[in-house]
């Protein structure tokens, strides 16, 4: 018999299948690993610390920055921990609206992590199929926000305005000729909601074509079945949320547990796998993508009948309207002192959390009073998970590594805050 000896091996930051500055130390004895030791903190860059140097209403766009790939969610968060500590609610049509653009979110997050899971894996095809629905909800992000990736929508005590009447349309170039960008335009002739509508038409049987490629597929279930097991007991006790937590059997989920925002009002499932391992944690994915194109349809019926405020009609907190603050002495001094100094909290704490597309997000906030908040702590679900690396790989080969990172979807701005 050789003699095997054990060394030790970095993985990452730079291997393609690290997502991000994931560095792991993997002790292996031949091609099976004993011990993984990640190595965090390449990528640091103290969000905590400037949320807690800036007025309230000028952090939320530190918020997109932390898990760069579902960014309204992170929003979500810190808004729902601020509006906790003043006390108000935003008009219901913001609510909806919120809940909407958590769930293309959601299918966002959804479609970068198959795509790049599956590529980790060895399916190229996936990657270019998922970036393909991708692009139709990056361009809804812009539609609200005007950017495609870190929107800052959402606003304490609402989102920053209401849905467009029109959706920005292709004009021929050298890319696209005349017949090509009538083509393209198609579905872009009336409102960002009937551009949803159709996409929620079209996005079922596009996820039925994920799983034509996937799901049956022998060397897929080869890759990921029996992979990375993790029983309910232990997943409860690591502290994993979210598709992580569920994939191993235990059902839940804080848009049924605490809803929050208009939820409880919705009709979805919440899919539960049984054996734990990274199919399972597939499967709970892909079924979740579904779901939340039930919820989008759901609020786009509403939104349609029902128009209405998408912010509270408090200066102290919204800014007033453009041709209010040209015309309004009153309304100006309200909108600079806004925009230099924020506004004060009342003292206290709160933590809020949500549904993140990768488990239970929570923001803390600590008060002491001022226009700036005393602490901010950020609860990130990946953190947790990256956690429970080291048990997951134990005893697999160097090639599972790479399938259970996939199935963890780590992002790694929301571990580093």
């Amino acid at each position: 018999m050789p003699d095997i000896r054990s060394f030790t091996l970095n993985f990452g930051p730079q291997h393609p299948a690290a997502h991000g500055v994931l560095r792991l130390i993997l002790e292996m004895d031949g091609e099976v690993i004993v011990r993984a030791d990640p190595h965090i903190g390449l990528l640091h860059r103290a969000t905590e610390k400037l949320a807690e140097s800036k007025p309230y209403n000028q952090s939320i766009g530190y918020m997109d920055r932390l898990d760069y790939v579902s960014m309204m969610c992170n929003e979500h968060g810190y808004v729902l921990a601020i509006e906790k500590l003043l006390g108000i609610e935003p008009p219901i049509r913001a609510q909806y609206i919120r809940v909407m653009f958590d769930e293309i979110t959601r299918i966002l997050n959804h479609l970068l992590w198959i795509g790049a899971h599956a590529l980790d894996i060895g399916a190229m095809t996936m990657f270019l199929y998922a970036f393909r629905e991708r692009e139709d909800l990056i361009d809804a992000y812009e539609a609200v926000s005007g950017a495609r990736l870190h929107a800052t929508y959402y606003r304490v005590g609402g989102v920053y305005r209401d849905l467009p009447d029109s959706m920005p349309k292709y004009e021929p170039s050298k890319w696209h000729d005349a017949k090509d960008v009538e083509r393209l335009n198609r579905n872009r002739q009336g409102s960002l909601l009937d551009f949803l509508e159709d996409f929620t038409e079209r996005f079922p049987a596009r996820v039925d074509e994920y799983e034509t490629l996937l799901t049956d597929n022998r060397i897929w279930k080869q890759r990921t079945v029996g992979i990375g097991v993790v029983s309910p007991e232990r997943a409860l006790q690591l502290g994993f949320t979210g598709p992580m937590l569920r994939g191993s059997g235990v059902a839940w989920d804080l848009r049924k547990k605490q809803p929050y925002e208009v939820y409880d009002r919705l009709d979805f499932d919440i899919p539960v796998g049984k054996n734990g391992d990274c199919y399972d944690r597939y499967l709970v994915r892909i079924e979740e993508m579904r779901q939340s194109n039930r919820i989008i349809r759901q609020c786009i019926d509403w939104l349609r009948k029902h128009p209405g405020p998408v912010m509270i009609d408090d200066h102290k907190i919204a800014p007033p309207r453009r041709e209010e603050m040209k015309r309004d002495m009153e309304a100006l001094i309200h909108h600079f002192k806004l925009f230099s100094e924020g506004y004060c909290v009342p003292e206290g704490e709160a933590y809020a959390a949500v549904e993140h597309p990768k488990g239970e997000f929570g923001v803390y906030i600590v008060s002491d009073g001022a226009n700036k908040p005393f602490r901010v702590k950020i609860r990130a679900p990946g953190f947790a998970h990256l956690a429970g690396l080291d048990e997951m790989v134990r005893g697999h080969m160097l090639a599972d590594v790479v399938a259970v990172i996939g199935t963890q979807d780590i992002v790694f701005g929301e571990i580093d805050r």
